[in-house]
């Protein structure tokens, strides 16, 4: 049976002020060409189909424009909800699009119930797992102890009693430990949404969403296709793809990328002004990339944006690398507060004002109350 993998299409996207969605019908329409070359039994789309979970008109009306077009190839469509869509949103209808092949994951209420294919090996029951947090899992199980995320999903498969003797896929919506993340996905301080990919051990495909980065977690089995278009600079040496998974017989699958090629590209400048204005005559004037640009000046170069903008009328980024920049830098300590969970942030703060330590009651208090807090939002 082969699947399309496909996830994080953040229909609606605006990057700084400029909007992606002639990008995105563009990378889209490139999708479906490679739908029609590999023939896929199926279509997978493992959440964010959305930028926001009230999705704009036009985002709305690119989306219906796009799975019209898959309906029409006579094939399977599996959608979930990721954690930047309102899975009530995107449940709407998903009764009665089962009539067009269309299977689109309910709002999660305990139960998952698989969707199964059939080809000459047999059955192939893939389960519909939409983005959930703890207190999702918890309301439904409240006899399980549902502390962290990893015990969430591990709970919510428990209870949908997988037959290891068949094949079976699951599509979801999280951060699996050891995936690489990009800028532009959203960053909880301290890794609280982690998942373990022990809880997946009864699957023999794993089609994730949520990482920007297409990527594989210990071997193929576990994968995320990434993002078919670049959402951050931090993605700009990223080679995007559409993810091929084929299942043979129990036990045996073969995974590739399919290269997609942007409308316009993401590109890093750097250096000073006037070397870029010299650059700039190599490498075209008239260039539709997307462009991030570094300079080294020390001193600011007056109405340096529009000045650029001749040159790359796509400029989204600018800014500079000097020896002020870097002293600032130092004070802030920003990207150091990134990688400290939200107790060792509280734990110093309280230190300072109180001149001493937390206790170990104290840390652990604050460890639940955090936990608590983080779990209970969006």
């Amino acid at each position: 049976m082969k699947l399309i993998h496909l996830s994080d299409l953040h229909l609606g996207k605006r990057l700084k002020e400029f909007n992606l969605l002639d990008d995105q019908e563009f990378i889209l329409r490139q999708c479906l060409t490679v739908i029609d070359e590999e023939k896929p039994d199926a279509v997978i789309l493992a959440g964010d189909i959305y930028d926001k979970a009230i999705p704009s008109a036009e985002a709305v009306a690119l989306f219906d424009e796009f799975l019209y077009d898959l309906v029409l190839r006579n094939l399977h469509v599996l959608i979930i909800s990721g954690n930047h869509d309102s899975p009530e949103r995107i449940a709407f209808g998903h009764r009665l699009l089962k009539n067009s092949n269309v299977h689109v994951s309910p709002v999660y209420d305990g139960t998952v119930r698989p969707i199964t294919l059939e080809d000459r090996f047999g059955s192939v029951n893939l389960y519909l797992l939409p983005f959930i947090k703890p207190i999702h899992v918890r309301r439904f199980f409240e006899n399980e102890t549902i502390e962290t995320y990893t015990d969430a999903i591990r709970t919510a498969i428990r209870n949908m009693q997988v037959n290891p003797a068949e094949r079976n896929v699951l599509v979801t919506h999280q951060f699996v430990t050891g995936a690489e993340r990009s800028e532009s996905e959203e960053i909880p301080i301290g890794g609280l949404d982690n998942v373990d990919a022990s809880v997946f051990d009864g699957f023999d495909y794993v089609a994730l969403g949520h990482i920007h980065g297409p990527q594989s977690i210990g071997s193929d089995r576990i994968r995320y296709c990434g993002t078919p278009l670049k959402y951050s600079f931090s993605e700009a040496k990223q080679n995007k793809s559409v993810t091929v998974a084929e299942l043979g017989e129990k036990g045996r699958l073969t995974v590739k990328g399919v290269p997609l090629i942007p409308k316009r590209e993401m590109r890093e400048l750097r250096g000073s002004y006037m070397e870029l204005v010299s650059k700039s005559n190599y490498e075209g004037t008239n260039t539709d990339d997307y462009i991030h640009i570094t300079l080294t000046d020390e001193e600011d170069i007056p109405e340096v944006i529009s000045r650029f903008r001749i040159l790359y009328p796509n400029l989204m980024q600018l800014d500079y690398d000097n020896q002020r920049t870097r002293n600032q830098a130092a004070v802030g300590g920003a990207q150091d507060a990134e990688r400290k969970s939200p107790t060792e942030l509280f734990s110093e703060l309280y230190e300072k004002q109180n001149g001493m330590p937390l206790s170990e009651e104290q840390r652990q208090y604050t460890e639940e109350l955090m936990a608590r807090i983080w779990e209970g939002g969006r």
